[in-house]
C-alpha cells in the first residue's frame, strides 16, 4: 500500500451534519420549549403558553416565512411574552442545526422590547422569560447563547415610547382602543420603523361578520379568564385597514388570511415601511 493510500486509510471518517428536522417535529420541539420557562410563572401562565403558541398559526407562520429577521423587535400588547420565548428557541434551534431547510432562515434578534398595559401578564412574562440572559450563563440547552435579555415594559401603548426598529409585532390588541388611536399608534410605528423595516398587524376583519363576531367572543372570554376587565371593542373592515395603513405611508401591504383552524376572521397585514 502506497504511503499515500495509507495516509486515507487512517484518516478518521468524517461525521455527516446532522438531517435538518422535519417542519411538524421542528414545530412540535420550538412549541416544547418556548412553553417550557412558564413554568416558573404558575400553572395558568404555562397552560396558557401551551395553548396559545399550540392552537395560534400566526406564531408558526411567522417562523417559517421568516418574518421575524430583524434584529430589533417590538412587541405591542406582548401579554406574557410569548414571541419572546419563541423568539429565543428559534434563534438557538438554527444555530444548533434544528430548523427545517425548506423554512425561511431562523431569526437572529438582538433587541426585543415587549409592551403590555396589564400588570398580571408583564409580572408572568418577566417570572418565566426575563431573566432569560442569566439562564443561558448556567447553560441551560434551551436557552444557550441567547444574545439577548427581553426588555417588558408595562405601559398604554399609546403613549409607550417606541424604540427604533426593524420588525413591530401588533397581534389582535388594536381593537381595544378607538380608531383615532388606532391611527396615532400606527403613525408612531411607522416612524419607529427604520427605512425597509415591516410591521406586522394582525386584525379582524369587521366585514366577514360571523367570523368577526366568533373572535370577539372568545377575546372577551381570554380576556376574562387572564384576570382582567373586558374592554369596548373598535374594528373595521379590511379595506379600511389597508387604506388606513396606506394613509400612513406604508409603501406596500400584505393581507395573508390567518385564521386556519379556527372560525375567525383574522388577517395578518404584512406591511413595509
Amino acid at each position: 500500500m502506497s504511503s499515500d493510500s495509507l495516509a486515507l486509510a487512517e484518516r478518521p471518517a468524517r461525521t455527516p451534519p446532522p438531517a435538518a428536522p422535519r417542519p411538524d417535529a421542528a414545530w412540535s420541539a420550538l412549541l416544547d420549549a418556548a412553553s417550557a420557562p412558564y413554568r416558573r410563572a404558575g400553572r395558568f401562565a404555562w397552560h396558557f403558553a401551551r395553548g396559545k403558541l399550540g392552537r395560534d398559526p400566526a406564531f408558526r407562520h411567522l417562523l417559517e416565512k421568516g418574518l421575524l429577521a430583524g434584529e430589533r423587535v417590538v412587541d405591542i400588547g406582548c401579554g406574557q411574552g410569548l414571541l419572546a420565548s419563541l423568539l429565543a428557541e428559534a434563534a438557538a434551534a438554527g444555530r444548533a442545526g434544528r430548523w427545517p431547510a425548506d423554512w425561511a432562515a431562523a431569526p437572529a434578534p438582538r433587541a426585543y422590547t415587549g409592551i403590555e398595559l396589564m400588570a398580571r401578564d408583564i409580572a408572568r412574562a418577566e417570572a418565566a422569560v426575563g431573566g432569560m440572559r442569566s439562564v443561558a450563563a448556567v447553560g441551560s440547552p434551551a436557552s444557550a447563547g441567547f444574545d439577548f435579555a427581553p426588555r417588558f415594559v408595562c405601559a398604554d401603548m399609546r403613549v409607550a415610547d417606541l424604540p427604533a426598529c426593524d420588525r413591530v409585532v401588533i397581534l389582535d390588541v388594536l381593537h381595544y382602543v378607538p380608531i383615532a388611536d388606532q391611527d396615532a399608534l400606527l403613525a408612531r410605528v411607522h416612524a419607529a420603523l427604520a427605512p425597509g423595516g415591516t410591521l406586522l398587524l394582525r386584525v379582524g376583519d369587521a366585514a366577514s361578520a360571523r367570523g368577526f363576531a366568533a373572535s370577539q367572543w372568545v377575546d372577551r372570554i381570554v380576556t376574562w379568564v387572564r384576570g382582567h376587565r373586558v374592554p369596548p371593542t373598535f374594528g373595521r373592515p379590511l379595506a379600511a385597514w389597508i387604506q388606513a395603513l396606506q394613509r400612513i405611508g406604508f409603501s406596500r401591504v400584505e393581507p395573508r388570511p390567518m385564521s386556519a383552524g379556527t372560525p375567525f376572521a383574522n388577517v395578518l397585514l404584512v406591511a413595509q415601511r
